[in-house]
């Protein structure tokens, strides 16, 4: 059975030392979902909400929250991010947004936590433009849909 690294042989927390691993090309790629009313999805698509391009400014506000990763969740090493892809799926007949995030670097641990914040601080900021019309959305389904490099490889999640 696999051991929790964030704690030490007495239980107390600690930030995982990593100075003897070695440099490798590490990506991860998260997925949420926001759903909505279907009004909400045809303003989101029309630009039509008031404060602006909604998924353009989500989009560059998880880009930057992947890069403060780290401010946010205590025990997660500041790494040096080499990229950041955000996309968004809109699913019309379910009147929701997917949107996936990968984020890459060249470092000694991985950027599971960093897709994973990014992911959800642009569904967030989705919500925060559209809060005015629609105060009923939903995120949902946040998780680590592929991961690779370092010395436990490449993950794939099952998909439906």
């Amino acid at each position: 059975m696999k051991t929790l690294t964030h704690f030490d042989k007495d239980g107390q927390a600690r930030m995982v030392d990593i100075s003897t691993k070695s440099d490798t090309i590490r990506e991860a790629v998260a997925k949420c979902l926001v759903h909505m009313k279907p009004e909400t999805f045809r303003m989101i698509q029309g630009k039509e909400i008031s404060k602006g391009d909604v998924l353009g400014v989500a989009r560059t506000a998880g880009i930057m929250s992947a890069k403060k990763t780290h401010d946010l969740i205590p025990m997660c090493h500041s790494i040096n991010i080499t990229g950041v892809d955000i996309t968004f799926h809109p699913v019309r007949e379910k009147s929701c947004i997917e949107i996936e995030a990968a984020v890459k670097t060249v470092g000694r641990t991985g950027v599971e936590m960093d897709a994973l914040v990014t992911v959800s601080v642009t569904a967030l900021t989705i919500y925060d433009m559209c809060k005015s019309v629609d105060k009923d959305m939903t995120i949902t389904d946040i998780c680590i849909i592929k991961k690779s490099g370092g010395k436990s490889g490449t993950y794939t999640r099952w998909q439906k």
